[in-house]
């Protein structure tokens, strides 16, 4: 396996607009102390050291909140014209008609927002603001009219465990290209928040795969669940799913996090600093850190060693070290008993890259140019779920060719318009 980035999740700035009770970053509120941010001049040369380990890679722009920076759009244009495919992690709040086309014309592809309830009061109450919904989908309508692709995704707790199918709903009615179920790893100051137990967790993913196909050019993706390759498997070995998945955690094998002050770590959840980008490159730091290196060629310890998924799936990492202060430990939320005595170790050989995969044409269909350009530039996250949705649609029609207009078609086809209210 390569291990070049494919996700670069960059934690921009600390500061923040909102008070969220899980706040890994523990990121401070407006005001706090930001003194210790990389500036400009240093992000555009980390952006140069990046770019020789994967120019086109997804590059994350988050925070805190991303568009309280004031550089913000120079630090996207400038990964943009390098080839990274730019995105911003926001809460939507401070997203105007005018932000809107300033992220537009910066060259950033995709927006992701979070979204944690239908309900507005347990939405604001979880994200510490009153009005951060109402700010939220007012920031998401502003999105949707200059036209940025977007994505919607919401931290799983008990308050909403049993919300989430009607708002992986919501999210496809209003229009939302991929959708993001994160399981909280309790660090900063989630540390003490008291979370789903193991077996919700499991029923959770089960639904999940059972649900991916139910919305037509939508991508549903849980994150910081690595047990959900394994359940897809158990589900069907065959599994379309699977073909998009590289198994095992990404931390720190083709995804990593940088902090505001410059500290590269495995991932969001993984405090641990492998090297810090102000002193060190950060093409040395991704291949040669000692940590890096053990999460390539994982020894596990316990139950995660003895399983025949542990390729596959291999558990959180971050959720281990957590727990047990061990990385290479069971994950506590993995309720898989191994089989016993001689088996065969599960893996698979992956077909698309998370949406990485070169090939466009089909054999029954052909993609008309001005069509092509338009799927190159839906970020690639989305970019394999939106191609597959759109011939979908194609050969329901009868079409050979795809045109931009069989794209708007099959667009407002499962879009639809829906009324905002909580």
């Amino acid at each position: 396996m390569a291990f070049e980035t494919y996700i670069i999740s960059w934690n921009i700035t600390k500061r923040c607009n909102l008070r969220c009770v899980h706040c890994y970053l523990d990121a401070s509120y407006l005001t706090g102390d930001v003194t210790d941010e990389l500036s400009t001049v240093e992000c555009f040369r980390v952006i140069d050291q990046m770019a020789e380990v994967n120019p086109k890679a997804v590059l994350i722009l988050t925070g805190g909140e991303p568009l309280l920076r004031r550089d913000i759009f120079d630090i996207g244009k400038y990964a943009s014209d390098k080839g990274f495919l730019t995105v911003l992690g926001t809460n939507g709040m401070t997203i105007t008609e005018g932000i809107a086309k300033k992220i537009k014309e910066n060259g950033i592809k995709g927006v992701g927002v979070s979204l944690d309830s239908l309900n507005s009061e347990r939405h604001d109450t979880f994200r510490g603001i009153k009005g951060a919904w109402d700010n939220t989908i007012k920031g998401i309508e502003e999105i949707k009219k200059v036209g940025i692709e977007f994505q919607i995704q919401t931290t799983v707790t008990k308050e909403n465990y049993d919300e989430i199918p009607s708002i992986i709903d919501f999210a496809y009615k209003t229009g939302a290209r991929v959708f993001n179920l994160f399981f909280l790893v309790c660090t900063g100051r989630g540390e003490e928040l008291t979370d789903i137990s193991a077996e919700q967790y499991e029923d959770m993913l089960s639904y999940v795969y059972k649900s991916h196909d139910n919305f037509s050019g939508m991508m549903i993706r849980p994150k910081c669940a690595p047990h959900f390759k394994r359940i897809a498997y158990q589900s069907d070995p065959n599994s379309s799913v699977l073909s998009g998945y590289i198994g095992g955690c990404r931390a720190g094998t083709n995804y990593c996090r940088i902090t505001p002050e410059g500290n590269v770590t495995p991932c969001p959840y993984m405090p641990d600093s492998v090297g810090n980008v102000r002193n060190k490159s950060f093409v040395d730091i991704w291949w040669n850190s000692d940590m890096f290196k053990n999460l390539r060629q994982p020894e596990y310890h316990g139950k995660c060693q003895e399983c025949e998924y542990k390729l596959l799936c291999g558990g959180c990492r971050a959720r281990a070290s957590a727990s047990n202060n061990d990385y290479m430990g069971d994950d506590p939320w993995c309720l898989y008993k191994p089989a016993e005595g001689e088996k065969k170790i599960i893996n698979l050989e992956t077909v698309v890259k998370y949406g990485l995969d070169d090939k466009v044409d089909s054999e029954d269909i052909i993609w008309t140019d001005d069509a092509l350009k338009f799927l190159e530039n839906i970020p690639f996250f989305a970019r394999a779920i939106a191609k597959k949705g759109v011939e979908k649609h194609a050969r329901e029609m009868g079409y050979k060719t795809i045109t931009m207009e069989t794209m708007k078609e099959a667009r407002e086809k499962r879009a639809g318009k829906i009324k905002f209210r909580s």
